[in-house]
C-alpha cells in the first residue's frame, strides 16, 4: 500500500529513482492529485481532506513542506506505520524530510486544505540586492512559521488600505492565498497592476522583483514559502 502511494507521488513529481520502487496498483486506491505547479525548483499539489479522508504520501526522495490553508486535527502516519495526532491551525507548516514520507488523515470536522510543496534538488546561488530596498520578509505583521536550511515559511495578512513597505524579493517564493481579495502592486518606478486572488489559489513568484502591495478590495491572507 505505502509503496504504491509513494510511487504515484514520484511519478507526478517527475523524479526518477530506478527500479527499487515497485508500483502494485490496487483499484481502490485514490490516485495522487495532478500537480498545480511543476518547474525547475518545486512540485506543488493542492490536497483537500474531508473528515476521515486520507491523502497520499509525500514524495519519498524529496524534502517537502506541507502548509495548511485551513486547519484541523490531523493524524500523520509514516510508511513504517507510526503515527501522531496534531491540531494544525490555518497558516501552519510542517517540514517532511526526504526518506520519511508522511500521509495525513483528517480526524476532526473539516474540510482541511493542504498545500504540499516538494523541493527539487536544483542548486541556486544567493541573489544580492542592488536595489537598496529591504528584503520582502520579515515585514510588519508577518509571522515566521518555519525555517531551516532550505526554506523560510511566512504567514501574512494584508490590511485594507495599508501598503506594505517597498521591498525586494531575493528568493523564489510559493504563495498560497486563503481568501478572496484584490492586491495592487506598485513598482519602484510607479507602474501599477491589479490582481484578484481566490481562496486556494497558488502561485510561484520568481525572485529579483521589487514592489509594494496594497489591498484594495476584499480580504487577503496567505502562507508563503521562500526558497533558499
Amino acid at each position: 500500500m505505502s509503496n504504491t502511494l509513494i510511487a504515484r507521488w514520484i511519478v507526478a513529481s517527475g523524479v526518477t529513482i530506478g527500479a527499487a520502487v515497485t508500483c502494485v496498483c490496487a483499484a481502490d486506491e485514490p490516485a495522487a492529485p495532478a500537480p498545480v505547479i511543476d518547474n525547475a525548483r518545486v512540485v506543488v499539489w493542492s490536497v483537500h481532506l474531508a473528515k476521515g479522508e486520507t491523502g497520499p504520501y509525500t514524495p519519498q526522495d524529496l524534502d517537502t513542506v506541507v502548509m495548511f490553508l485551513e486547519g484541523g486535527k490531523i493524524r500523520s502516519a509514516g510508511a513504517d506505520g507510526r503515527s501522531h495526532i496534531e491540531t494544525r491551525r490555518a497558516g501552519d507548516a510542517v517540514w517532511v524530510p526526504k526518506g520519511s514520507p508522511l500521509r495525513d488523515t483528517l480526524v476532526s470536522a473539516g474540510p482541511v486544505e493542504e498545500v504540499v510543496i516538494a523541493l527539487k534538488d536544483t542548486p541556486v546561488e544567493p541573489l544580492a540586492s542592488s536595489s537598496g530596498l529591504p528584503a520582502a520578509f520579515p515585514r510588519p505583521g508577518s509571522r515566521q512559521v518555519l525555517e531551516n536550511s532550505r526554506v523560510i515559511v511566512w504567514q501574512y495578512s494584508w490590511v485594507p488600505g495599508r501598503s506594505t513597505p517597498m521591498h525586494f524579493h531575493d528568493k523564489d517564493v510559493v504563495v498560497a492565498y486563503r481568501v478572496e481579495g484584490t492586491l495592487q502592486s506598485v513598482s519602484p518606478t510607479g507602474e501599477q497592476t491589479l490582481h484578484t486572488y481566490h481562496p486556494g489559489e497558488i502561485r510561484f513568484n520568481p525572485r529579483n522583483r521589487s514592489h509594494s502591495e496594497r489591498l484594495t478590495a476584499g480580504h487577503e491572507s496567505a502562507v508563503m514559502v521562500e526558497l533558499k
